[in-house]
């Protein structure tokens, strides 16, 4: 039941209490309240970002970690199945955190163990936690999550950090800039979900300066190579676009430039130095946000954290 495995699993007030915890942890991220916990980190998928991260997380927390970031080091190779993993991890830890290739996976997992699991990335489909520090850093750059202009630019298609984005912030009101090449636009389902939930939204296959200037955030994604069967396909798009400093004379103060990362040629690096540019902060949040969900897996009340340091 405490599971983090879609950004859906989490109500609006889920959401913002999440966000509060992230500031919490943001003033005071060391602590020992994961003292004699063991987390399991699985990343059957390559990561940086978030496996360091997670791992840091539980580490300032009191924590210990175990885990793997390369299967080919593990029993899978063996051709042990996900189930029979996942069981003999769970006889060791208190928390699973896995990244995994295929869509379904995080939610597989929850059903073959009663070890609370949060999905640290599932193929194409969900990356929660990302989705939780892009939030953070949203609402701490504009101090607000409603009434703002997102524009996400670039692989609409594959990109699950798009996706979860704009079901986290359908709880707010937001205006969508969808800026994608026909092969790379948002997918119909998404398309159809703002529909039926009154959120606004245009499509544009051009990054025009009218877009660049009407938006609060404006959220680059990588051309995502390892989704693509046809590398054909994937050389025609990847470098469709690419932001440059230039480009954002007349944007606006307030607007701040978002990447999940890692970034290959859509964010120019001239863009580095320019103070509208947030990607390296936002990764840093990563770790506030990620210490807020694992508190919540593991039914550790910040309220009580706070009153103990206020104490």
């Amino acid at each position: 039941m405490n599971s983090i495995v879609s950004i859906n699993d989490l109500s609006k007030q889920e959401l913002l209490s999440l966000l509060d915890a992230a500031a919490y942890f943001e003033a005071h991220p060391n602590h020992k309240i994961l003292d004699g916990m063991v987390v399991a980190t699985l990343f059957f998928e390559p990561s940086t970002r978030t496996r360091l991260s997670f791992e840091t997380a539980v580490n300032r927390l009191g924590g210990r970690v175990i885990g793997f970031s390369d299967p080919a080091a593990t029993s899978t190779s063996k051709g042990e199945t996900l189930k029979d993993t996942i069981k003999m991890v769970s006889n060791y830890v208190d928390l699973i955190v896995m990244r995994h290739y295929l869509e379904g996976a995080a939610r597989y997992a929850t059903e073959v163990t009663d070890i609370p699991v949060i999905n640290a990335g599932d193929g194409a489909h969900q990356h929660p936690s990302q989705t939780m520090l892009d939030l953070y850093s949203i609402y701490k750059t504009q101090g607000r999550l409603d009434d703002i202009t997102v524009t996400m630019v670039g692989d609409l298609k594959y990109g699950r950090t798009v996706h979860s984005l704009l079901q986290a912030l359908s709880h707010f009101r937001v205006k969508f800039n969808l800026v994608a090449c026909n092969e790379l636009r948002m997918p119909e389902e998404f398309r159809t979900f703002c529909d039926n939930n009154s959120i606004a939204y245009t499509e544009s296959a051009e990054f025009s300066p009218e877009i660049i200037n009407s938006s609060d955030i404006i959220y680059m994604t990588r051309v995502q190579r390892e989704r693509f069967a046809d590398l054909e396909e994937y050389e025609r798009v990847k470098d469709i676009y690419t932001l440059h400093n230039a480009m954002l004379t007349d944007s606006r103060p307030n607007l701040r430039i978002l990447h999940p990362l890692p970034r290959v040629n859509e964010i120019n690096q001239d863009v580095d130095d320019n103070p509208k540019a947030y990607y390296f902060q936002q990764a840093k949040n990563g770790l506030f946000a990620r210490q807020a969900m694992i508190c919540k897996c593991l039914d550790i009340n910040i309220d009580d954290l706070k009153h103990m340091n206020n104490g």
